[in-house]
């Protein structure tokens, strides 16, 4: 078996020396013609052996460059491609397609930093209305949205969903970064188109709701999140959403059922169970919390209200050692989370550990005197405000 390998090597190495040797006998111009066939043909070994035949012959030329960088990129070698497009470019930027060639290899490579300035210069030159430049905005849109600079990616998602008025997962990409660069307003407006192109849209109804949550509006927030239940029953977190939105209103055996619906779906679902714990400890029945938390800290140790519920069971039951550690775990992942040091300052008292029980307590008092001059703050203003014409009367501010 050895042997047959070895000699299945041998004869393709001696294949390739040999196409080398033709192409070097070959004049310029039939080197560049059987590059071109071989490229066509994907013979993409052969082919660079052209190319790099033909380079040698004109060494200034960027269109040997140029294909063999379409050459590792075809191969899906894109880290690969970038040096041999930069080349071309370095010797003629003016080569049509090229930097197109480069941005695209950038970003399939995953150096969206990089692609984004080469897209950026094209769509300088792009007709506005061209299929060009609607290429080239969804391209940096979505540059945008892989780095997390959802800011930046709306006016470009945006503007491409305007010369795209069919495409729903334009929209939906477009609703998100809205979303999480807190443009509310944006979401809401791309919601209702997405509704005229899917009206039983559960990720369309779920945004939304988000938007709307954020927005303090539980009332409309809840409404989507449960027409986001009934048009997908299935779809990822889609109960999660609604259950921790009942859950912030304290509405908790509901919520219960929601938690437990998303399990149902995803037995995995760490937050989900977390929730679900909570939900239980909130309606006094720790029994049934325990076993769902020390199994949500096995899923997923980052997040902190499992430990700090897991420190409340663990203390009232007596646990001390076992609360301290969890309370200090929860300590560390949310510092700035009152309840957790005050947690910790009454279990530090209780072990008569004086001076570690004022630190603590010190900590929940600091964190929660910020957090009233930051409410006053924002009632000040919002009293600063001057009065607007034919604006509704309030019964208390809206900070």
């Amino acid at each position: 078996m050895k042997r047959a390998l070895q000699l299945a090597a041998t004869l393709a190495l001696t294949s390739i020396f040999a196409v080398a040797q033709v192409s070097a006998d070959k004049s310029p111009s039939a080197q560049r013609s059987a590059a071109l066939a071989l490229e066509q043909q994907g013979k993409y070994t052969e082919a660079e052996i052209e190319w790099k035949a033909y380079l040698k012959a004109y060494p200034s030329n960027p269109e040997p460059y140029a294909h063999l960088g379409l050459i590792e990129a075809r191969q899906e070698h894109y880290t690969e491609a970038v040096p041999l497009y930069r080349k071309a470019l370095a010797l003629n930027p003016n080569v049509p397609a090229l930097r197109l060639d480069l941005g695209l290899a950038l970003f399939k490579a995953g150096d969206l930093n990089g692609a984004i300035p080469e897209f950026t210069e094209l769509l300088k030159n792009a007709p506005p209305d061209s299929p060009e430049a609607q290429r080239i905005r969804i391209l940096i849109g979505m540059a945008h949205y892989g780095l997390a600079q959802y800011a930046e990616a709306v006016p470009f998602l945006k503007e491409a969903a305007k010369h795209d008025q069919q495409n729903l997962p334009l929209r939906l990409a477009l609703a998100h970064s809205c979303l999480w660069s807190k443009q509310y307003p944006c979401v809401m407006d791309v919601y209702k188109e997405v509704l005229t192109l899917n009206s039983e849209s559960a990720e369309a109804d779920m945004l939304a709701g988000e938007a709307l949550d954020e927005m303090k509006d539980n009332a409309g927030s809840t409404k989507m999140f449960r027409a986001a239940v009934k048009a997908n029953p299935k779809g990822p977190n889609v109960h999660f959403g609604l259950g921790y939105l009942l859950w912030t209103q304290r509405i908790y055996p509901e919520a219960a059922k929601e938690f437990e619906a998303e399990l149902a779906n995803d037995p995995n679902h760490a937050q989900s169970m977390l929730y679900l714990a909570d939900t239980h400890l909130q309606l006094n029945q720790p029994e049934i919390a325990l076993p769902l938390l020390e199994k949500a800290a096995r899923l997923d140790p980052s997040l902190s209200l499992v430990h700090l519920d897991l420190g409340i069971i663990y203390g009232d039951s007596g646990r001390n050692e076992d609360a301290l550690r969890e309370l200090t775990l929860a300590a560390k992942l949310k510092p700035d989370e009152v309840n957790v040091h005050w947690r910790l300052a009454r279990l530090y008292r209780t072990l008569g550990k004086k001076e570690e029980a004022k630190v603590e307590f010190e900590k929940a008092s600091s964190l929660n005197k910020a957090a009233d001059d930051e409410l006053y703050k924002k009632m000040s203003n919002a009293h600063a405000r001057p009065p607007q014409q034919d604006a509704p009367q309030s019964a208390s501010p809206n900070p």
